[in-house]
């Protein structure tokens, strides 16, 4: 597989107004218009901006004494106080990509992947063989082939897989996640991984299951799904129009709590969706848009139009609400 050329670092400089701009969010003191004329002054803006979002989202990784007072509150507002948290802001901005210790989950999580794709995006890969991968949102993978097989290693997120017939004969496709492998037979399926599990669904063909700590396997086939863990396997189940819903742009909602519905619409997005506990088992039931941030907001309010729900936004749209309406 040809891999892309190298892309270049980003300006130092670049990185230092990334950062400021975090800071003018999270403190509710930026001017909208002026930071969108910024991130589309040139590419490396918009790369920073990237990153910068990919750092709010993951603040959980650093150690509490280096997180909390990177984006906490500034005691003191003074601009020397500013651009000190700014400029710690830009080191760790500058670090981010390159597999420092304290992002080691950050790297788990696809940062160095051969493919991977941001919050809300999705795309579609030709392998070599014939195989098409089409990759939901957040997803990250590496793809191997050698003289004897083909593995598509997932790190994060979720694919549907869609194998090809040149290069089947001796070196058979393995989908490999940190819960163990799915060998297609010809076949159509998806793979999604989050870190409970696994779950596969077949669409066409067959999936041979194999948990990475177990000597058992199983076989999938058209119509059904199953989640495993390393070592365990959860029982066979239909495998519903919702599987895959999302490679048409739609979540399916079948009587599902509230509360996993804002989850599912929070993956399509950066930042946060949060649903308070006093509605997170409101039953919804309905067809949802998802697939980018503009889809995730016509989903919430779709919500808040037919159900008792106030949505509010803060932080430019990096933190959303799902509250009951007062």
């Amino acid at each position: 597989m040809k891999r892309p050329p190298p892309i270049s670092p980003i300006p130092a400089d670049v990185l230092d107004e990334a950062a400021d701009w975090l800071l003018l969010m999270q403190e509710g003191g930026a001017d909208r218009d002026a930071f969108e004329q910024w991130r589309a002054r040139s590419p490396e803006h918009g790369r920073a901006w990237e990153r910068a979002e990919a750092l709010l989202g993951k603040l959980g990784a650093l150690p509490p004494a280096l997180a909390l007072p990177t984006l906490g509150r500034p005691a003191a507002r003074g601009r020397r106080a500013l651009l000190a948290k700014a400029g710690k802001l830009a080191v760790l901005l500058a670090l981010l990509p390159a597999g420092w210790n304290g992002w080691r989950m950050l790297e788990r999580k696809g940062l160095g992947a051969d493919y991977r794709t941001a919050a809300g995006e999705q795309r579609e890969i030709l392998l070599e063989d014939g195989t098409r991968l089409t990759l939901n949102t957040a997803t990250a993978l590496d793809v191997h082939a050698s003289d004897t097989a083909r593995s598509i290693l997932l790190r994060a997120g979720e694919i549907l897989v869609h194998t090809g017939h040149g290069d089947t004969a001796g070196r058979p496709l393995h989908v490999v996640t940190p819960h163990g492998i799915a060998s297609p037979i010809g076949t159509r399926f998806s793979v999604r991984l989050d870190e409970a599990g696994t779950r596969v669904a077949v669409l066409e063909g067959q999936v041979r299951i194999a948990p990475a700590a177990t000597a058992s396997t199983q076989i999938l086939r058209p119509g059904e799904q199953l989640r495993f863990a390393r070592d365990t396997s959860g029982p066979v189940t239909p495998a519903g129009d919702n599987a895959t819903a999302w490679t048409r742009g739609m979540l399916l909602a079948d009587d599902m709590p509230l509360g996993e519905l804002v989850a599912e619409l929070s993956r399509y997005r950066m930042g946060v969706i949060q649903c308070h506990e006093a509605v997170a088992a409101l039953r919804i039931s309905g067809a949802f848009p998802v697939g980018s941030a503009a889809s995730t907001e016509r989903s919430l309010a779709m919500l808040a139009g037919t159900h008792p729900l106030d949505i509010s936004s803060r932080l430019g749209g990096l933190w959303i609400s799902v509250d009951p309406r007062n």
